[in-house]
């Protein structure tokens, strides 16, 4: 198992979102974390936790509190409330740099354990579709 130096996980978001600034990647990645963080739960989170930067593994142990699960279109909403001047658009280029990253960093059956923890429809935001 191998963690992602947090240079290296800034470098991929900032590249992915199209990003000027590592302050860019950095904000999308702790708003998504946190708000992943919240629909997870249990070994699913640590093991992913372990497998990103200290800072970000935090973040996704900590997260913003969900009174219910969001759907994949909720979850790009609620994503573009909490970054200024977000539109849901651009909250979804956000997502997509930030969870593609991740599921970079999660092996294939550790993203397999995360998507069953997810309402239908988070494969696309992480990039990676499930057959139907």
């Amino acid at each position: 198992m191998t963690t992602l130096q947090r240079e290296a996980f800034l470098d991929t978001v900032r590249e992915r979102g199209g990003y000027d600034t590592w302050q860019e990647a950095d904000r999308a990645a702790r708003v998504v974390l946190a708000l992943l963080g919240a629909h997870l739960a249990g070994q699913a989170r640590n093991r992913l936790a372990a497998r990103l930067p200290e800072e970000f593994a935090k973040v996704l142990r900590n997260p913003l509190r969900s009174a219910e699960p969001l759907s994949s279109e909720r979850f790009v909403r609620a994503t573009a409330a909490w970054i200024d001047g977000a539109t849901e658009q651009t909250a979804a280029w956000d997502i997509g740099a930030v969870l593609s990253t991740v599921a970079d960093a999660a092996d294939d059956d550790l993203l397999k354990e995360i998507l069953l923890q997810l309402p239908a429809g988070y494969d696309l935001l992480f990039g990676r579709p499930q057959p139907a």
